[in-house]
């Protein structure tokens, strides 16, 4: 999921309502179990000697039950799954994650995605009955785990949704010292900011930054003469009046168009330079991001020093 507040939604679409039994616990033959489950008949196996029993398709909830069965008491699902729980799953994942305390025994099996810890496990959190690592944990390990683009956007998700505090992730990054990832979570946490909404907001803001284009603000309102904003901006520099933007597939429709054209002369009226930057531009021509911007900052400078910003 690009969007954070798609993300933010999709835990309340699970509805985890089928039973976790073991073979022995089946309320039919183990051949008919097997039959249903070939022909999607209510019943699934998604391990060895487990089943999950009910009417309707299984989801993330239902794996996870299924997981938490097959493993140790003290394991606790984590890394991409505990994220989807949470509200902050931005990046996809085929297998469930759970976290084991090191030395502990953990279930080898297809699906399943073991990560064993020498980081205590604090403060695990419940989603609808699942047991899983914490925001601020979750979005560490994950931090460490994931490229650097895709691990700021982890941050800026958690924060987002609310699923911990700038303070937590400062708290939490300090507990993982040592352990691989670690320098490239420090770095990224100063950096996080709840207010982007998309993942492509967060690697363009990544670009201008490593560019040492740091004035640019996430979501910066735009005021007309009421109380209330007319406009916020993905990113932009308030003081020079230039504007980064993220043009998605969501500004295709004609209703988007229109909406997007009085946008853009509402701004152009106020001194805004806004440019527009696609998927393309964002991961494959980065420099070229940089240096529009850079011409952007010139021009609002030459007209800054000459009174008219």
């Amino acid at each position: 999921m690009d969007l954070y507040r798609e993300a933010q939604q999709y835990p309340g679409t699970l509805q985890g309502r089928a039973t976790v039994a073991r073979t022995a616990q089946l309320p039919l033959t183990k051949s008919a179990a097997g039959w249903r489950t070939s022909h999607n008949q209510g019943v699934a196996r998604p391990y060895r000697g487990y089943y999950l029993l009910g009417s309707a398709p299984t989801d993330l909830l239902d794996r996870c039950r299924a997981t938490i069965a097959v493993a140790s008491p003290r394991a606790v699902i984590g890394f991409h799954s505990a994220a989807a729980l949470l509200g902050f799953g931005i990046t996809d994942s085929d297998v469930i994650h759970l976290v084991v305390p090191a030395g502990e025994p953990f279930p080898q099996r297809r699906g399943i995605a073991v990560h064993q810890s020498v980081v205590p496990i604090r403060d695990p959190v419940e989603v609808a009955g699942v047991v899983c690592t914490g925001g601020a944990r979750t979005a560490i390990d994950l931090a460490r785990a994931l490229p650097r683009a895709q691990a700021l956007s982890v941050l800026d998700a958690a924060l987002s949704c609310g699923a911990c505090t700038a303070d937590d992730l400062a708290a939490e990054v300090r507990l993982h010292h040592g352990l691989k990832g670690y320098r490239r979570a420090l770095e990224l946490v100063p950096l996080a900011d709840g207010r982007s909404q998309c993942a492509q907001e967060t690697h363009l803001r990544l670009i201008l930054r490593d560019a040492g284009l740091v004035s640019f603000e996430p979501q910066l309102p735009v005021w007309d003469s009421g109380d209330w904003p007319r406009y916020f901006l993905d990113l932009a520099d308030a003081r020079l009046r230039v504007c980064a933007e993220y043009d998605g597939s969501s500004h295709l429709d004609r209703r988007r168009l229109r909406e997007d054209r009085a946008r853009h002369n509402f701004l152009s009226t106020r001194h805004w330079r806004v440019r527009y930057f696609t998927d393309f531009d964002i991961y494959r021509a980065q420099s070229g991001v940089v240096r529009t911007i850079r011409a952007a900052i010139a021009d609002a400078l030459t007209d800054h020093r000459a009174g008219l910003i």
